[in-house]
C-alpha cells in the first residue's frame, strides 16, 4: 500500500487550512508557500475538496478557502477519499482476481489491512492533529519562515521604490 502524493498533499493542505483558518479565509498561495506544494496542484486538489463539501471558497479581496465544518468534524479518511486516493493494499484493487482471475491465498489479509487503515484514518480528525504538540511546533516554524520571507520581500520592495 502506498499513499501517493495526492493524498499526502491533500491532508497536509487541509491541516494547514485548519491551523490558519481562525484568521479568516486562507489563500492557496499562502498554503503553497508554507507547505512547498505547487499552487496549480493545490487548485486541483481544492476543486475536489470543494465538490465534497470539505471546504468553501470565499471570493474577492481577502478571499481564499475555509473549512466547511469544524476541524473536529473533518476526518482524514474523508480528505483522502475526496481526492480519489486509494488505500487499497491488495494487488488486485480488491477485485478478487489476483491469481489467474481468482482470489490469491492472502487476498483477505490485505483486504482486511486496507479496511484497518481506512478505519484508523476515519478516527483521526484535523482537530486531533491540530492539538498535537509536534504539529504545533512544525506550524510555528513554518509561520516564522513565512514571516521572515515576507519581511525580506517588503524590504526589497521598499528599497526598489526608494531608488
Amino acid at each position: 500500500m502506498k499513499l501517493t502524493t495526492k493524498g499526502r498533499y491533500a491532508v497536509t493542505a487541509m491541516l494547514d487550512l485548519a491551523l490558519h483558518g481562525s484568521e479568516g479565509p486562507v489563500s492557496l498561495a499562502d498554503i503553497s508557500a508554507r507547505q512547498e506544494i505547487s499552487l496549480s496542484y493545490l487548485e486541483q486538489l481544492f476543486s475536489r475538496l470543494r465538490r465534497q463539501n470539505l471546504v468553501a471558497s470565499v471570493r474577492g479581496p481577502g478571499g481564499g478557502y475555509q473549512l466547511s465544518r469544524t476541524a473536529d468534524e473533518v476526518y482524514i479518511a474523508e480528505v483522502v477519499d475526496a481526492v480519489s486516493e486509494s488505500l487499497d493494499t491488495t494487488r488486485c484493487g480488491n477485485k478478487g482476481d489476483c491469481q489467474n482471475g481468482e482470489k490469491c491465498l492472502t487476498h483477505h489479509l490485505w483486504s482486511d489491512l486496507s479496511d484497518q487503515i481506512h478505519q484508523f484514518l476515519s478516527d483521526i480528525s484535523l482537530g486531533d492533529l491540530m492539538r498535537k504538540r509536534e504539529i504545533q511546533l512544525v506550524a510555528d516554524r513554518q509561520n516564522r519562515k513565512q514571516s521572515d520571507a515576507d519581511a525580506i520581500n517588503t524590504r526589497q520592495l521598499t528599497d526598489q521604490a526608494s531608488a
